[in-house]
């Protein structure tokens, strides 16, 4: 097992009822400024859960964060935080409000352009530099309620970049499963898939010795394959809802990462299409990683096969075997979950798409992807070419 720390401040508020605990847990006389997505906060009773709850507090109301949140929105925000000195943010949506406003925390205080946070992926340190945040989650899916991870648009350039750091964590999250009860049955199958593909980033690279490791992240991926399906048909039975939402936390906030190797590689590329095309974050993956693990078979055989007969139940004699019907099997179970698994079955005119996205990786200095950084562009290309 690698060497390793551990790091995870944020108090996480589980179960139903839970935003009445806002006002304890917002710092008192704060001035906060609430941001959120579309609206469906409005609809789905969660603003008024929120509003009741904040009752006494100073309250700046900032929406239209986007699915795979702009820079160019997030901006109006930093400069609303500023001009009215606000102290404290709440994220009241899922995973892109806040990831948004984890950019937001960090844009403040940043001195020069706040491009170059995404563009040069600055690790914020330095509690004294961010505002602080909490977070009410409505979407289960990318775990950023419990990590200090977030992915933002540049809608000028198309360009989806990260940042992150230690004091980029929530200082507490409320999640009440109940949220989901509202939910589209696409926005359901997508948290499905992208928890799903989260573990898989951290699980499927090479044999080796974390055992526990191995354990936490194969106990998500079949509660995800017991549940998922059933979630989206009937979101309300709250044993469905429950532990889908806690798997979608579970996949992403650290835990199953330490100690082991991950990839990532699926998500860089992943998110070029979303860039390009506006595919939502989950179909890319579910498009871009069967096709990874068949372009990279030889370096990720062995644990493919062991993902297959751990969670597939599958058995077929060799290695290599097992191995592709695992990646058969993940397939399904993507087509189950609503998933369309090429790229022209999501967006139109997509003959250049290796082309601009190896261009870009090399733009950036990016010569390999991977567990072994060995996903070279021409690996790249490959990969995206057999998901046309």
């Amino acid at each position: 097992m690698n060497n390793f720390e551990l790091y995870n401040p944020v108090n996480y508020v589980f179960g139903k009822g839970q935003t009445e605990k806002l006002a304890s847990l917002v710092p008192k006389g704060a001035k906060v400024l609430v941001a959120y997505g579309g609206g469906s906060i409005f609809k789905n009773g969660v603003h008024d859960q929120v509003k009741s709850a904040l009752n006494g507090f100073e309250i700046v109301a900032f929406g239209g964060i986007e699915p795979n949140p702009r820079f160019e929105t997030l901006m109006k925000a930093v400069h609303i935080i500023r001009e009215q000195n606000i102290d404290f943010i709440l994220a009241v949506g899922g995973g892109s409000v806040i990831d948004g406003v984890k950019f937001i925390s960090a844009a403040v205080k940043f001195e020069g352009d706040a491009a170059d946070i995404l563009r040069k992926r600055i690790l914020f340190t330095d509690l004294s530099q961010v505002i602080p945040f909490g977070t009410v989650l409505t979407l289960p899916a990318t775990g950023s309620e419990m990590n200090s991870g977030a992915v933002v648009t540049i809608e000028a350039t198309h360009e989806k970049l990260t940042l992150g750091g230690n004091a980029l964590f929530p200082k507490f999250s409320i999640v009440d499963p109940t949220v989901i009860t509202s939910l589209p049955k696409r926005q359901l199958q997508n948290g499905v898939v992208d928890a799903f593909t989260h573990v898989m980033e951290q699980y499927l690279t090479y044999q080796h010795d974390a055992l526990l490791q191995d354990r936490f992240a194969e106990s998500i991926l079949k509660t995800l394959i017991e549940v998922g399906p059933s979630v989206v048909e009937n979101p309300s039975d709250y044993k469905l809802a429950s532990n889908f939402v806690w798997c979608a936390t579970m996949a992403l906030n650290g835990l199953i990462q330490k100690g082991v190797p991950s990839d990532w590689a699926t998500h860089m590329i992943g998110h070029e299409l979303t860039a390009l095309y506006e595919i939502d974050h989950a179909r890319t993956l579910a498009i871009i990683g069967p096709n990874l693990y068949k372009v990279m078979f030889d370096t990720k055989k062995e644990k493919l096969a062991q993902y297959g007969e751990k969670i597939w139940n599958i058995h077929e004699g060799s290695i290599e075997a097992t191995a592709h019907k695992a990646i058969e099997k993940t397939i399904e179970f993507f087509h189950i979950m609503g998933m369309k698994t090429k790229i022209s079955e999501n967006a139109e005119n997509i003959e250049n798409t290796a082309d601009f996205i190896v261009h870009r990786f090399e733009e950036r200095g990016w010569k390999a992807l991977g567990e072994k950084q060995n996903i070279t562009p021409e690996k790249v290309r490959e990969i995206v070419e057999m998901s046309y």
